[in-house]
């Protein structure tokens, strides 16, 4: 008899909660839902911040007022979603340029094999919505680098679950632009906190950035892994893993056949991996190795770094409740950087990232570049670029001569870069440049013109 009562008291409890809600807006309320994030913020507890004052003002800033972006929805992205929005952050913007891949899969569990093709941002954005009563998660299928400071400017906190520290450090940068000094003293208003979370397999990080304030992604770029290069002459000639077999036609054979004319290699370009993933083939059938994949193919071209759903899952939370802090000033928010390691058994632990104070993205004041007159542009540039503080991919360099701007060097315009290559042949002093000179570079992993000081050194 007690088992043929279950289902229909289950039922009637059903029917209840449906009774119970309150529909405003499209956003859906029912007694009880937000019990479990009313126990943090209307009560006090031996973990709150000294200054924290329980109320339900809290609570209603959450529902109704705060506005997060959370850059990416893939697998770090997914996760991001779906632990802010059960959080009870229902103003959410999402940014991503890919399209859903197989797999994808595998991990983003926001995706279905109905998705494949689709982009991101807007399947993700629709699984939220549709699954969690009230929440409006706003797709952007775009690049960050598509939107202007007015964008940015909106939103009280952003989130990046990206894996391209490129993009990290456009945003570091972006959010850098958008503080305001009165006196040399920064507005506190103007700052718009970034945090960042990244995974690497089983190992992952979560960070909390106060441009201007703490550590920035620039001020700790020696932090991040430097990317695996494998040695030419062992590509050219001596061959021995499938990706040196995936490499040789990626720098060698596309440059000279150029198959696509003159476009560059696409690493989301099905094409373009079909054409490296043969020519793969037939190097690795020449030296007797075996292991070139499509997929692999496909890795080695986009510098795919394998991912792991459960790391994922950590620091996603790690993440989302640094978001949950910061919004609610009912804890102090992790400083500022946090460590996860499960590849032999389970280590965590947090450090704080100190402040570069010659930081070339939040640092006030010009870079010193220490080079004799007798150096060539061409060292400069290497300099830019190798550097371990400054990492830059292409780095544009112009100045200031008898009160005109000159571009000494561009790389990104066919034209401009033909016309300017002379000049890294040339000395400092042969271009008219002179001690404490300033240097206006300008590169893909910044929106602001990094300004450096040329000294001449002996």
């Amino acid at each position: 008899m007690a088992d043929a009562e279950e289902p229909e008291k289950k039922r009637r409890r059903i029917e209840d909660l449906t009774d119970k809600m309150a529909v405003d807006g499209g956003a859906c309320d029912w007694d009880g839902r937000w019990n479990h994030v009313r126990k943090f913020l209307e009560r006090p507890g031996p973990f709150t911040h000294p200054d924290f004052e329980p109320s339900a003002e809290s609570l209603h800033f959450l529902l109704e007022t705060c506005k997060i972006l959370v850059i990416g929805a893939g697998g770090l992205g997914c996760e991001l979603l779906k632990d802010l929005a059960l959080s009870g952050f229902r103003l959410i913007h999402v940014v991503d340029m890919d399209t859903i891949d197989l797999s994808n899969l595998n991990r983003q569990f926001l995706f279905r094999p109905k998705d494949v093709g689709r982009p991101k941002a807007d399947v993700a954005a629709d699984f939220i919505n549709s699954r969690i009563p009230g929440c409006k998660v706003v797709p952007h299928f775009k690049k960050i680098q598509d939107f202007d400071e007015s964008f940015y400017r909106q939103f009280h906190i952003i989130v990046c679950g990206l894996d391209s520290i490129i993009a990290r450090r456009w945003m570091n940068g972006m959010l850098i632009s958008l503080l305001s000094y009165e006196d040399g003293i920064l507005d506190p208003s103007s700052i718009i906190p970034l945090i960042d979370g990244g995974t690497e397999g089983f190992k992952g990080n979560a960070r909390v950035i106060l441009p201007g304030m703490t550590a920035c992604i620039d001020c700790t770029l020696e932090l991040y892994p430097p990317q695996v290069n494998f040695p030419m002459c062992t590509i050219a000639s001596m061959p021995r893993l499938p990706e040196h077999c995936i490499e040789y036609p990626r720098i060698f054979q596309w440059p000279k056949e150029k198959p696509f004319g003159e476009t560059s290699l696409d690493g989301d370009n099905p094409e373009h991996i079909q054409w490296v993933f043969d020519r793969a083939l037939e190097r690795a059938a020449q030296f007797n190795i075996t292991g070139v994949t499509y997929r692999l193919t496909q890795g080695v071209v986009k510098r795919i770094i394998p991912a792991v759903a459960s790391t994922n899952a950590v620091i996603a939370a790690a993440c989302a409740s640094e978001v949950f802090k910061i919004a609610t000033s009912a804890y102090i928010p992790l400083n500022n950087y946090l460590v996860f390691n499960d590849v032999d058994g389970l280590y965590t632990y947090s450090f704080e990232a100190e402040r570069k104070e010659n930081c070339s993205a939040c640092s006030q004041v010009p870079q010193d570049l220490q080079f004799p007159p007798s150096a060539k542009l061409q060292e400069v540039l290497e300099y830019l670029t190798e550097n371990a503080s400054l990492q830059m991919k292409s780095p544009a360099i112009t100045t200031t001569l008898e009160g005109k701007n000159k571009t000494l060097y561009l790389q990104s315009v066919k034209s401009i870069e033909e016309r300017t290559r002379p000049n890294l042949c040339k000395t400092l002093k042969e271009l008219g440049l002179s001690d404490g000179q300033e240097l206006a570079v300008a590169d893909v992993t910044t929106p602001q013109t990094v300004l450096f000081k040329l000294n001449f050194t002996g």
